[in-house]
Formats: C-alpha cells, sequence, structure tokens
C-alpha cells in the first residue's frame, strides 16, 4: 500500500510552539501585563452590543487602523491590523518575498520568527547578537538578505539595537527591514522610529497590545510602514484577522486607557530595575533588560527554573543560547510577585 503523507516534507523542519505549561501559582513566563486590563478597555467589553459576535468585523480593521493612526501621528494608509504583531511578521514574509530568499535574524530573539520564515518557505539564517546584545549591522548586511528582522529591546535578552543601527541597515541594504518593538513602552529615552517609519520606504515597524496594553488574550497588534509596504501586508493577511470584541477594546484603550498604559510601563520599569539588583545582590549578573522581563545568566537554567517551580514560581528557561549560553526569563509584576520570585530564587540557589 502507498504511504500517503498529509503533510509537505518541509514542514518536517519546523518545530511545535510548546513551551512549558506546568502550573504555577506564580507564573512569569509570558511577559503579559501581570498588572491586568486598561479599565476604560474591559468596561468597552462588559458593554459590548450583541450584534459585534453575529457579524463580521470591519474589512482589515479599518476603525482601529484609524485610531491607531490619530495615536501615532501618520495616515491610516500607512497603518496595518493584526492577529498579535505575530501574525503580520507572517504576513509581512508573505508579501514581500518568494520562496527561497533569505531571511536575516538576530541569535538569540524572538523564536517564531524562523518558524514563520520556514512556514513561508523562506530561508532563516541566524546572526548572533554583539556581546552588548545588539544586532550586528555588519553580519545583518553581509547576508545579503529580502527581508531582515529586527527585534528592539529583544526576546528574550531585553537588550536594545540603537535606531542609528536600524536606520543603517536600511540605508546600506535593499533589504524589507521589520524592527519588532513588542516591548518598546518600557524602554524610556529609546529612540522610537515608529512615526518615521514610513519616510523610510522599506521599514515596518511593529507594535502590539499584549504587553504594555495589558490585553494579551484579545490577540492585537499593528504595523507602521510606507503606504505601499503597508498595502502588500494588509493583502496577504486576509480580511478579517482582527476580530470585533479586539477591535472594540483596542479603539476604546487607544482613546482612554494610555495614562493607565503608561503608569503600568512604568510600574514595571520599576520592578525590573529592583529585581536587577535583588539579583545581583544574590551574585547573579542580570543583562541590561528594556522590557518588562529580566534576563539572567546562569549555570542550568533548566535546573534553576525546575527548582524555582517547586516553590511555585514559573520562568522562562533557555538553554545553549548563541552569545549568552543559559538564562532565565522572568517577566515583571506587582511587589508580592517580585518579593516570591526572589524568595525562590533564594532558597533554589542555597540548595545548588
Amino acid at each position: 500500500m502507498t504511504v500517503f503523507e498529509v503533510a509537505r516534507p518541509s514542514l518536517r523542519e519546523v518545530p511545535f510552539y510548546a513551551p512549558d505549561a506546568t502550573s504555577c501559582a506564580v507564573d512569569l513566563r509570558d511577559n503579559a501585563n501581570l498588572w491586568g486590563a486598561p479599565p476604560a478597555a474591559l468596561a468597552a467589553l462588559r458593554s459590548i452590543d450583541p450584534t459585534a459576535l453575529s457579524l463580521y468585523p470591519g474589512v482589515s480593521a479599518g476603525a482601529l487602523t484609524d485610531a491607531i493612526a490619530r495615536y501615532v501621528g501618520v495616515n491610516p494608509t500607512e497603518v496595518a491590523a493584526g492577529c498579535g504583531s505575530d501574525d503580520l511578521i507572517d504576513a509581512t514574509f508573505r508579501a514581500v518575498a518568494e520562496p527561497g530568499a533569505v531571511l536575516a535574524h538576530p541569535a538569540p530573539s524572538f523564536s517564531m520568527v524562523p518558524i514563520f520564515a520556514r512556514l513561508n518557505g523562506l530561508q532563516p539564517v541566524a546572526v548572533p547578537l554583539t556581546p552588548d546584545g545588539a544586532a550586528d549591522a555588519d553580519a545583518m548586511l553581509a547576508t545579503g538578505a529580502r527581508i531582515i528582522y529586527l527585534c528592539s529591546p529583544n526576546n528574550p535578552t531585553g537588550t536594545v539595537t540603537p535606531a542609528d543601527v536600524v536606520r543603517r541597515i536600511v540605508r546600506e541594504s535593499s533589504a524589507i527591514v521589520i524592527l519588532d518593538g513588542a516591548y518598546a513602552e518600557f524602554a524610556p529615552g529609546l529612540e522610537d522610529l515608529l512615526k518615521e517609519a514610513p519616510a523610510f520606504g522599506r521599514l515596518l515597524v511593529l507594535r502590539t497590545f499584549s504587553k504594555a496594553w495589558g490585553l494579551a488574550g484579545l490577540r492585537v497588534g499593528y504595523a507602521v510602514g510606507s503606504a505601499e509596504l503597508i498595502r502588500a501586508v494588509r493583502k496577504s493577511n486576509g480580511p478579517y484577522k482582527v476580530n470585533a470584541v479586539a477591535e472594540r477594546a483596542a479603539c476604546v484603550a487607544l482613546a482612554e486607557d494610555a495614562d493607565w498604559m503608561r503608569a503600568r510601563a512604568a510600574d514595571a520599569v520599576v520592578s525590573r530595575e529592583r529585581v536587577t539588583q535583588a539579583l545581583r545582590a544574590l551574585g547573579l549578573t542580570p543583562l541590561d533588560s528594556r522590557g518588562n522581563f529580566v534576563c539572567v545568566p546562569v549555570s542550568d537554567s533548566r535546573a534553576l527554573a525546575a527548582r524555582l517551580a517547586e516553590r511555585g514560581v514559573a520562568v522562562r528557561a533557555f538553554a545553549g543560547l548563541p552569545v549568552f549560553g543559559d538564562v532565565l526569563r522572568v517577566g515583571m509584576g506587582p511587589w508580592p510577585v517580585r518579593e516570591q520570585f526572589i524568595g525562590a530564587v533564594r532558597e533554589a540557589l542555597a540548595c545548588t
């Protein structure tokens, strides 16, 4: 009997996204906003018109793209919305590169990028970060890639790539450059290229409502770029990728919850700095993170994460990362969360 393969052969190279799902009282794995959801958006969800559930949402989230354009200060034709910013990464890969093209990305960085690349028939090329955690512009440019993906602040390290380095990569390459700014709200003083993006032509800057805005469960992200680039992304992404409930909540958040968002982002920065100091006092050397998390190099990340889980605290363990080796990534939260994490680390280290 002939064996029939359902999946295409190249899918064998693509791993499942399957992070550890161990249940713990304190879960710091996903970098979500542990201060909760924005109040006005939450009120809007509680009072949503039932017809929003029985009818299709607006094509390409028109109301939301208008609201984002007003918030950012660009034209609505320069904004695309999607089901999280990772949805827009996936759509952009389809929009601008033919199968077989090269995509350059930092290593380590967002784990879904090489997966989306392979799913779209692209060749991902990992380029190690510099020792200070920035993208290596010379090495990125040397790849001759059709797409260059950058993440600043970077996930999982929290380190940044200066705006001048991004500009240089755009200027000296012919690539479509994607700058993922999912954690930008937690990096005070970091030069923001969001409003500049349309003028660059080949630069697409991403943002998300999943982190600082506290709406991770609704899956809303957006991209800002030139009208030509945005048109290609929208065409590649399908008409209804943002559901009506999520669109309503995000529109209200932009209109009424910006001060709440900025205050919670500031809380996360304070939490990050205090946790960093506490970890240093315990003899660890956390990286200079600018996200809503701390990245801590350790000798054996999986073993230490397991000891923390035994104490009711879940963190994300990464083993053998380029440049940084084993690390733990720890999301930030209010004081009781910080206190439980630091106490668990103190106990876990005492057991080694």
